[in-house]
């Protein structure tokens, strides 16, 4: 069965990111339309796949990333405003029987992301 997931890291402090969180909307329609909202635990990763089954099919998707509040939160110092507030990954699903795993990489300066396994 095909999943969505995600897993957050903390590059400027090396862990996981807790607490951060993110929306998913299908952008396959002429508008963006809001799937879900989910929450990164302790270990970085949400509790449930983002998408599962039925709610994930081939089409594009944004995955919006609240950044900004997670470093707020830590207590670290950002610039009013702040470089990155929020990353958005656009991805296109082609084979939503297939696990898309999407980590991303986090600082306050700069993010990266890839499609995992």
């Amino acid at each position: 069965m095909g999943q969505l997931t995600t897993h957050v890291l903390d590059t400027s402090a090396g862990r996981p990111a807790a607490a951060v969180h993110i929306e998913v909307h299908d952008c396959s329609g002429p508008a963006p339309k809001l799937l879900t909202r989910s929450v990164t635990g302790q270990d970085g990763r949400c509790a449930a796949p983002l998408l599962i089954g039925e709610d994930f099919h081939d089409g594009r998707y944004s995955l919006t990333f609240q950044i900004g509040g997670y470093f707020r939160a830590r207590g670290v110092s950002l610039p009013q405003p702040a470089f990155l507030e929020v990353a958005v990954i656009h991805v296109g699903i082609a084979d939503s029987a297939a696990h898309y795993h999407v980590p991303l990489l986090i600082s306050p300066w700069s993010y990266s992301v890839y499609r995992g396994g």
